[in-house]
Order: structure tokens, then sequence, then C-alpha cells
């Protein structure tokens, strides 16, 4: 989930050790979440059921969740479903073999958060959906491998860029990833778009949520329906969300939020 846009003052924040470890565990839920919510969507399931089982692991776990009530969201996930880029409410639609469906959810442990998203198809897919799903998640991949001591925030965003762009996807441009720790949108944003070299310097215990958001029908600008919530592509076309939270480490990225 990203909401606010920030403006990074100072250096990018560092996590300790124990932080760090406490952060696992919140990333550790997210993923438990994940793995629930893709083994129970399946044709005839409403989002709302899958709401459901995505409340039962944070139950199970003693987990808190970071969308419930913020800002006043109804949900413990968004559930965006074909031209659904975000933020979708989940509720009554019955999900139809052939629906792409993106789940966004978080948790907090001992006041430390994780978020993380996915996108898959319901049922039975296309060779279009299989193609945008899987630059996103190689978009998400590559921003990953920049994330090492040394880089900067313009290469995390220029990973994402290119393998976006070389696929002749969108992206929309008012929405990104986010610092992540305490609160689930710290400082800084994390554009899906950059200049290598440019932007504050990645150093070992930054902890960083990296969510590309792709639009197949290539352009760029979304709109927000009116609950407030949902964005949509403009043009009607399918939309792609994938997100880890990710901790730059000595010798390379580790992802928090997969198990």
């Amino acid at each position: 989930m990203m909401m606010a846009r920030r403006r990074l003052r100072g250096a990018l924040p560092v996590r300790s050790t124990e932080e760090l470890r406490t952060m696992r565990a919140a990333g550790r839920v997210v993923a438990e979440m994940h793995q629930a919510i893709r083994a129970a969507a399946v044709p005839g399931v409403t989002t709302g059921d899958l709401d459901l089982v995505a409340r039962g692991v944070l139950d199970l776990r003693g987990a808190e969740s970071n969308f419930f009530g913020y800002y006043g969201y109804p949900a413990v996930i968004c559930a965006s479903v074909n031209d659904e880029v975000i933020h979708g409410i989940p509720g009554s639609r019955v999900l139809e073999d052939g629906d792409l469906l993106s789940i966004d959810c978080g948790a907090i442990v001992d006041g430390w958060h994780g978020d993380a998203a996915f996108s898959m198809v319901v049922g039975t897919a296309t060779d279009e959906q299989h193609r945008l799903i899987s630059t996103a998640e190689a978009a998400l991949a590559a921003a990953i491998r920049a994330m090492r001591p040394g880089n900067t925030l313009g290469d995390i965003g220029a990973a994402i860029e290119g393998v976006v762009s070389a696929a002749g996807y969108g992206s929309p441009h008012n929405y990104c990833g986010h610092g992540i720790g305490q609160d689930m949108h710290e400082d800084p944003d994390v554009e899906n778009r950059g200049v290598p070299g440019r932007g504050p310097t990645l150093r070992e215990g930054v902890v960083l949520a990296i969510e590309p958001m792709l639009i197949a029908g290539g352009r760029d600008d979304v709109r927000e329906l009116s609950d407030g919530w949902t964005v949509v592509t403009t043009d009607g076309s399918l939309a792609a969300h994938v997100e880890h939270t990710v901790v730059v480490g000595a010798h390379g990225p580790e992802i928090l939020t997969r198990l």
C-alpha cells in the first residue's frame, strides 16, 4: 500500500540487528498471508473471503494489520482485480476464472512492519497475463539486485524502469515504494523510475519496500474510483503489482517478506 509521498531529509535510516530480527518476524507473517491467500484464490470465492483468510493468519501469529484502519481503510488486504492497479477494497466481488488478482497486505510484530504484494491469475491464465506478471516480477528482482551498499535510490528506480520500458508497459507516476520500519510508510519514496547514481546512497541496514506497478496498455496515467481508494487504469487495460520488503545486507540484499 502506498499513500503519502515523502521528501527525504538527511541520510537513509539504518536498522539495528535487533530491529531487523523483529522485521523478519513481521515479514514472515506477511509471506504466510500470501501463501494462504494464493491457495484460497480460486474461481467462486469473493475478495472478502480472502480478507478473512488473511485475518486468520494474523490472528494465528498474534500479529496486527497495518492496513486495517489506515486512513480509514476497512480491510486487512487490498484485492485489486484486472484493471485495478492498487488499493482495491475486498468485499462481495466473486472471482472468476481468468481474473488477474493483485494482493497487497502487511503485518506488525512488536511495533515493526512488513509489507508485500503479489499478482496471480485465478484459474486459467492467458499468455498476456503471464507476460505482464512475469515482467513485474522481473522488475522487482532487478530492483532488489540493485539494493547493495554504495548504490543509490536512482539505481533502484532505473532498474525497474529499464525492465518495464523494454517490455512496452506503463507505470503510474504518482505511486511508488517507500521506506518502512516502525511506520508502514517512512522516508524515502522509492520511485519506479530513476537515473543511475542519483539520490541518497544505500547503506547496510537500510530497509525499503519496493513495489513495481505495471499497466499492460503502456500508459502511465491512472484514476481513483469514487470509493476513495481503488486506483484503476484509464484505458481499461490489465495491471499487475508486486512488492517485497528488503534490507541492504553487507553481501547483498535480503528479502524479509519471503518464506
